[in-house]
C-alpha cells in the first residue's frame, strides 16, 4: 500500500490514495491502528483516505490514531488540498472536500509551483448544544454553552462549546504551558456530559489578536495542533469577548490564523501544509 505522510502544524496524518488502494472497509480500523503506531507503524495522528466523490471534486474519510473515524479535521483536509494538487489529481487551486456528508472549499496558494498554505471555508460554527453535542444543563435545553461551569476531577471549569463538524469544549486558563494534559485531557475527553466524547482546547489570551493553545483529541491525546480546534478556539474567544474577530492560534507545532465575524457567517482558517515523505506498507 502507498502512502504519503503528511503535517499542518505538526498535526501529522498518513495519506492514503482512494483512487488507486483499495481497502476494505471493515479492514481500515485495523490498519489505521498499525499504520499510526509511532514504534511499530508509519507513526501519525490518524489516518485519512482521499476518494473520488460525487457530491464534491473528492472525499476526505478520516481517522483518529485508535482506528475511530471522525468527521472533520482542519489541519488534515488542508493537506488533502496539497495532496490532490501537488500529484496532478487536479489543476485548480479552489477545490471542494467532503467529509462525513459535509462540504468544505478549499482555496490554495502555491510556491514554487506547489501548494504553500491553505485557506478553507470552515463553514458556520455549531453552538446549539444539543447539536455539538453536549448534555445541557436542566433548563438550558437549546441554549448556547458559553462560559458554563463543569467539574472534572473535583476543580470546576469554565468550558464555552462549539462544533466544526466535530465537538469541541473550550476552556480557558492563566497557564497552559505548565498543565498536565496527559492526567487532565482524558476526563475531559470522556466526561458525562459528552456523548460523543470531546476535543478540548486549553487556551491563554495573550492579547486581542493573539492566543495560546494546548489539545486533547478524543480517540488520539495531546497533538501538535488540531484544526478545528484552533476555529472552535477563536469562535469562544469572540463569544466571550475576549479578541477581536481575526485571532492568531500559537501551538505547539506553529500558527494558524482564524477569522469569524461573529454572527452568521463562516470561519475561515489559514495556515500550512506539508508533504514529510512517501513510501509503502504491507497492507
Amino acid at each position: 500500500m502507498k502512502f504519503t505522510k503528511m503535517q499542518g502544524c505538526g498535526n501529522d496524518y498518513i495519506y492514503i490514495n482512494g483512487f488507486e488502494e483499495h481497502i476494505l472497509q471493515e479492514d481500515k480500523p485495523e490498519l489505521v491502528r498499525r499504520i499510526s503506531d509511532r514504534h511499530f507503524g508509519i507513526g501519525g495522528d490518524g489516518a485519512i483516505f482521499i476518494n473520488p466523490s460525487e457530491e464534491a471534486d473528492f472525499e476526505m474519510e478520516m481517522y483518529n490514531a485508535d482506528g475511530s473515524r471522525a468527521e472533520m479535521c482542519g489541519n488534515g483536509i488542508r493537506c488533502v488540498g496539497k495532496y490532490v494538487y501537488d500529484s496532478g489529481m487536479t489543476d485548480r487551486t479552489d477545490i471542494s472536500v467532503i467529509s462525513c456528508g459535509k462540504i468544505k472549499y478549499l482555496q490554495l496558494f502555491l510556491k514554487d509551483g506547489k501548494v504553500d498554505t491553505v485557506k478553507v471555508d470552515m463553514g458556520a460554527p455549531i453552538l446549539a448544544a444539543e447539536e455539538i453535542p453536549v448534555t445541557p444543563l436542566p433548563g438550558r435545553e437549546g441554549q448556547r454553552i458559553v462560559g458554563e461551569p463543569i467539574t472534572v476531577q473535583g476543580r470546576e471549569y469554565k468550558m464555552t462549546c462549539v462544533s466544526m463538524g466535530n465537538p469541541h469544549a473550550v476552556v480557558f486558563l492563566d497557564d497552559v504551558e505548565h498543565l498536565d494534559l496527559e492526567k487532565l485531557g482524558p476526563y475531559f475527553e470522556t466526561h458525562e456530559r459528552f456523548p460523543k466524547k470531546i476535543n478540548t482546547e486549553f487556551v491563554r489570551v495573550i492579547d486581542r489578536h493573539t492566543v495560546q493553545m494546548r489539545v486533547w483529541e478524543r480517540g488520539t491525546g495531546e497533538t501538535l495542533a488540531c484544526g478545528t480546534g484552533c476555529c472552535a478556539t477563536a469562535v469562544a474567544c469572540i463569544l466571550n469577548g475576549l479578541t477581536d474577530h481575526t485571532v492568531t492560534v500559537k501551538l505547539l507545532g506553529g500558527e494558524i490564523e482564524i477569522a469569524w465575524d461573529g454572527a452568521d457567517g463562516p470561519v475561515y482558517m489559514t495556515g500550512p501544509a506539508v508533504s514529510v515523505f512517501a513510501g509503502e506498507f504491507p497492507a
